[in-house]
């Protein structure tokens, strides 16, 4: 809606024909959410909201979510925890995803070095030589490319202070404004499922949005982050400002102390000389620099997260002439890991996953379906009761899923399990963090004094 105000039509156009595409490619981490706009005098006219959503409603080839339509907040549930004089508004359709599940997802298949950085990296003979760092087993070693993306966000200047010899490519510093965005987590603050779009009078808007299922998320903020070594992370002005937007709508007052936890994120936005951080583009922009001869490197600014599969496949198509037999694009029809069945099929998937395990309660099912899709069986294997699963480490977070996102998913910390591929941290306390900790510690010791067997003797 904000981004039509500032005429970025090809942007809204492609990121809501993404919506329906991505849900049908993983309808277990996304699914449709209805936000409601309450409708506030001295701010946007009754009437440009309503052109902008009928914009928004035709310019996404909309097939499956429901159209806007205005509201009457006096009568409807959504009206009850708004401050009394919000009496009318919008509701529109959007689509809400698990993005960490849909980053480890995309990245399934895929070689992944983590903790591991490039060194230096330089063009000879038509390849690019990499001096790859950090977390890899047997050390520092080096690899070869036939191209090189720089899709490292806020750092693909630090990747391209890494690149040497002869035309090792742009300097994107001068391109990239750094944006930080923050948001909060607080306990549920209504009982229906829909979000809230609240318009601030600096023309700014912050989401309400129900949040694993007991919480809400609450954001975001846009702050010029012009120092790249500062801390990515909240400030007491970034709170205040969502608790008092928040508290200017609804009945109940949002205070600092409610916030449960909060996290904050760097947009690598391309730089086209915006005054105000809400006004810079949120579009992508792809430069490939390559000589006759040279393997090319291609360059990533900005982007949004429903935009990514576009993004990816136009950078494909920049490279395509270095990659002849790279064929035609496949992944608009794609299911991700864990996604082969429809959305129709979603809630009778998981009654039969209760089925057959029979232990399970609809809470922990849905959590596990909503997570892993039919994946969600392999991980349960043969277990015939609770106790089959392992340790347990509170909530439904047990010793089996553990193992599945040691093995295929890269989790290495508990950090990386309780937060990076899900959430169930929000759940845990102390000593139940301390526990799956030292089981990793443990399971980690145990991998190390186990000879590889490619290289033990005898």
């Amino acid at each position: 809606m904000r981004y039509l105000e500032y005429y970025e039509f090809r942007l809204v156009r492609e990121a809501l024909a993404e919506r329906e595409v991505l849900w049908r490619a993983a309808p277990h981490i996304i699914h449709p959410l209805r936000f409601v706009l309450p409708y506030r005098p001295r701010l946007r006219p009754w009437g440009l909201l309503r052109l902008g959503l009928l914009i928004y409603d035709r310019i996404g080839g909309r097939e499956l979510l429901p159209a806007s339509t205005g509201v009457n907040l006096r009568h409807d549930a959504a009206g009850l925890p708004l401050q009394p004089d919000i009496r009318r508004g919008f509701e529109y359709s959007d689509c809400a995803v698990d993005d960490t599940r849909l980053v480890v997802l995309n990245a399934r298949g895929a070689h992944i070095a983590t903790r591991t950085r490039l060194g230096a990296a330089r063009r000879v003979g038509g390849l690019w030589q990499l001096a790859l760092e950090g977390d890899l087993a047997g050390g520092p070693r080096n690899a070869t490319a036939r191209a090189l993306i720089n899709a490292a966000g806020p750092w693909i200047g630090d990747v391209a202070a890494a690149l040497d010899g002869p035309n090792p490519g742009p300097n994107p510093g001068p391109r990239l404004r750094l944006v930080r965005g923050s948001h909060i987590i607080v306990p549920r603050l209504y009982d229906h499922d829909r979000a809230y779009m609240l318009q601030k009078p600096d023309g700014r808007i912050v989401f309400v949005i129900p949040y694993e299922t007991d919480f809400c998320l609450v954001g975001t903020t846009e702050v010029d982050h012009a120092d790249e070594t500062a801390e990515v992370r909240i400030s007491a002005e970034e709170i205040d400002y969502l608790c008092r937007t928040v508290s200017a709508y609804f009945r109940a007052p949002l205070r600092p102390e409610h916030v449960i936890r909060s996290f904050s994120g760097i947009r690598p936005l391309y730089d086209d000389g915006s005054d105000d951080p809400k006004a810079a583009t949120r579009d992508y922009r792809l430069e490939l620099a390559a000589a006759e001869g040279e393997a090319p490197l291609l360059t990533l600014y900005g982007g949004k997260i429903s935009t990514y599969r576009r993004l990816a496949e136009q950078a494909l198509e920049k490279l395509a002439p270095y990659f002849p037999g790279l064929g035609a694009p496949w992944t608009r029809t794609a299911p991700l890991p864990g996604c082969d069945f429809t959305i129709a099929d979603l809630d009778r998937r998981i009654r039969a996953l209760m089925d057959d395990f029979p232990f399970l309660d609809r809470p922990w099912a849905r959590r596990l379906f909503r997570a892993y899709g039919t994946e969600a069986a392999r991980i349960l294997g043969p277990a015939r009761r609770r106790e089959d699963l392992g340790q347990a480490f509170g909530t439904t977070l047990t010793e089996a899923e553990v193992r599945y996102l040691i093995a295929e998913e890269w989790a290495r910390t508990a950090e990386d399990i309780l937060w990076r591929r899900s959430k169930p941290g929000l759940r845990l306390g102390p000593s139940e963090v301390a526990a799956l900790e030292d089981y990793l510690a443990a399971a980690t010791a145990a991998s190390r004094s186990t000879p590889n067997p490619s290289t033990a003797s005898g």
